[in-house]
This record gives structure tokens, sequence and C-alpha cells, in this order.
């Protein structure tokens, strides 16, 4: 593990790592999805103060979050190319927000998760 600089990283990679040891898949997308919203809301929080290291960081965590969340999708489920095709456009934005950022995108593409993440929360 390399060191960090940053404490509150450290507590949320350690958060992360614990959490994810021993989670079923259901708990591992929900976790994947919390990421997501979470990096997405600190990319907009760095944008607008300025700190591109942490905007940069966030975007990158993101995707990572986007990654675990295509790979996991289950490709006999009815749902499985939509939500591929939901996950690369996300993808794409993120991509594109790396080069022009684009904060409104952002913030509605973590709203549409926050708002899947409380649908799977609640069925």
């Amino acid at each position: 593990m390399r060191p960090c600089r940053d404490p509150g990283e450290a507590y949320r990679r350690v958060d992360f790592e614990a959490r994810v040891h021993g989670a079923n898949p259901r708990q591992l997308v929900d976790l994947c999805l919390e990421q997501l919203a979470g990096s997405l809301g600190r990319a907009i929080f760095a944008a607008e103060t300025g700190d591109n290291a942490a905007k940069s960081a966030a975007l990158t965590r993101a995707l990572s979050a986007l990654t675990a969340l295509q790979m996991g999708v289950d490709g006999s489920n009815p749902a499985g190319a939509a939500l591929i095709q939901l996950y690369e456009a996300a993808r794409r934005s993120v991509l594109d927000s790396a080069l022009r950022f684009d904060g409104v995108r952002l913030a509605t593409i973590r709203d549409d998760f926050l708002e899947i993440r409380q649908a799977m929360l609640a069925g």
C-alpha cells in the first residue's frame, strides 16, 4: 500500500476495503454505486474550489466504480444490455469531463445513480 498524504482518503480506502471483504454481490453493487456518487460529488466540489488534483483523483475513482459495475453485469439478465449502455454513457461523460469539465452533466449523472441506488435498496 502506498503512503497517503490525505488522512480523509486513507480513511476512505480502509473503510472501502473493509466493506468489500465478505460483501455479497448486491452489497458490492451498492458499494460501487455509493463510490460512484461520492466520487462525482467530490469531483464537482473540487472543480468549484479549483483543486485540480482532487478533481482528477475523484474522476479516476468514479471511472473505477463504473468499470466495476460494468464488469459485474450478468449478460444473461434481460436488463444487462441496458445497464451496459447506461454505464458506458456515464463513463464517456466522466472521461469527457477530464478534458472539459461539465459539473452540471456530472451532477445529473450523480443524481441518476443515487436514484438507482435508492430503488435497489428499497427493492
